[in-house]
């Protein structure tokens, strides 16, 4: 495992609190893959400007990284738990934590595959389906 997969997670966390989709979607590969609770898997570069579409303004305070190699395909896994206070488009702020699981191919340190994972029922509660709109 390198350094430079744990620097493009904590690249990848600054580009998400300054809500810089450019940033975001450069931080995978090109072919790079996001597993969504709300949108299901998309291409990284179709689910950051949707997910822009329906916010104005995310506040990322991160908690933890852990890292480690899978046995499988000897690529890296990174796993980051963070606080997200995501205020959508409407005005109404949504604060909770996720991890955000983040898979590397071997020797790469653009992202391949991001999965992330929270407690939808307590969102979708509250705010209903704010991408359905967007």
């Amino acid at each position: 495992m390198s350094t430079a997969q744990l620097d493009t997670v904590r690249r990848y966390l600054k580009a998400l609190h300054a809500s810089d989709v450019p940033a975001l979607v450069a931080s995978f590969a090109p072919d790079g893959e996001v597993i969504s609770p709300f949108l299901g898997s998309m291409r990284a570069s179709d689910f950051f400007p949707k997910l822009a579409s329906a916010s104005s303004r995310s506040v990322i305070t991160p908690i933890d990284l852990f890292a480690s190699v899978e046995p499988a395909t000897n690529g890296t896994r990174v796993a980051a738990y963070f606080r997200y206070d995501w205020t959508l488009k409407d005005g109404k702020l949504v604060t909770f934590t996720c991890v955000d699981v983040f898979d590397f191919k071997p020797g790469s340190d653009r992202i391949s595959l991001m999965t992330i994972v929270y407690d939808t029922h307590p969102l979708r509660e509250e705010v209903g389906d704010k991408y359905a709109n967007a």
